[in-house]
């Protein structure tokens, strides 16, 4: 028996481009497929080509279940001094919970991308905050901002 597998292209996707010449690439896309913001969920995908771009530095704030589709995940954890901690890789089929208030951490795909899924639980609404370079918080990311951010940029 055969099992099914995930068609990315069965959904819409927002991509996501940071400005040039920070200190490092910011590229990724990503798609929800289905919330509940009276209940706090939320599920989306994000994939990354093999281009080593990434999403900005967050810190979750948010309970979080990650299941790596294909490809893999690269993380590297920002420490309080700005310093990254240790590589770590998750490859298709492997599952972490990430609980609130995480340390922040930069993520990427492998040398072929990644597919990975996120079902987010929160009692706020409240998702991740994006922090910049020196750990200072520049966007606090919630289920409804980033609802409207993926319906205002239909592609």
């Amino acid at each position: 028996m055969t099992s099914p597998t995930f068609d990315p292209d069965r959904y819409r996707w927002r991509e996501v481009v940071g400005e040039p010449g920070g200190s490092y690439k910011v590229h990724h896309e990503y798609t929800i497929l289905g919330h509940d913001l009276d209940a706090g969920t939320l599920d989306m995908i994000v994939r990354w080509s093999g281009d080593g771009g990434h999403c900005p530095i967050h810190r979750h704030t948010a309970t979080t279940t990650v299941l790596v589709l294909e490809g893999e995940q690269h993380l590297w954890d920002v420490l309080p001094d700005g310093s990254r901690g240790e590589h770590r890789v998750r490859r298709a089929g492997d599952y972490a919970l990430t609980v609130a208030e995480a340390l922040p951490h930069l993520e990427r795909g492998g040398e072929s991308g990644g597919l990975v899924f996120f079902g987010s639980h929160s009692s706020n609404g409240l998702l991740y905050d994006i922090l910049d370079d020196d750990g200072n918080v520049v966007v606090n990311v919630t289920m409804q901002s980033l609802l409207a951010d993926f319906e205002a940029n239909e592609q």
